[in-house]
């Protein structure tokens, strides 16, 4: 058995191919959905797959506004931020931040199950577009629809 055969090849930034994909999330429940975008933003649907390197698609969310959530977490869960001064921990509920904007539900769940690093805060930056209806501008880089079940 010939052991200098079984090499470990990376891809290289060069080699790799980023698409675009458009993810609709009418009727689809926030968790399961937002893990989904952050996997296919990370790459890991590819056989090339390596942590180190923005390896994923670039992802647009349409329909933001028709997302549901089980439970009884559209009056109860909360999201709770800090300004910095004494005594300023601001707190927002899901359905006061669902009709302020609905995107920012989505970007912080994905957010939030991203690498907390450089390459997760540029995988966000760069790879993420959320829009609140079936309205987008990314038709020149003729985006690829996925249907999720």
């Amino acid at each position: 058995m010939d052991f200098l055969s079984f090499k470990t090849s990376f891809p290289k930034k060069d080699s790799l191919i980023r698409s675009w994909i458009i993810l609709d999330a009418t009727n689809q429940m926030l968790g399961r959905f937002s893990s989904t975008v952050a996997s296919i933003m990370i790459g890991k649907h590819k056989p090339f797959f390596s942590p180190h390197l923005m390896c994923g698609d670039r992802v647009i969310v349409i329909n933001s506004n028709h997302i549901k959530i089980s439970g009884k977490k559209w009056n109860n869960k909360i999201y709770i931020r800090h300004t910095g001064y004494p005594g300023g921990r601001k707190i927002t509920t899901f359905k006061d931040l669902f009709y302020k904007d609905s995107r920012k539900i989505i970007f912080k769940s994905v957010k939030r199950m991203l690498p907390k690093n450089r390459l997760g805060r540029l995988l966000l930056k760069k790879s993420l577009h959320i829009y609140p209806d079936s309205y987008h501008k990314h038709e020149a880089q003729k985006p690829i629809i996925i249907k999720i079940k």
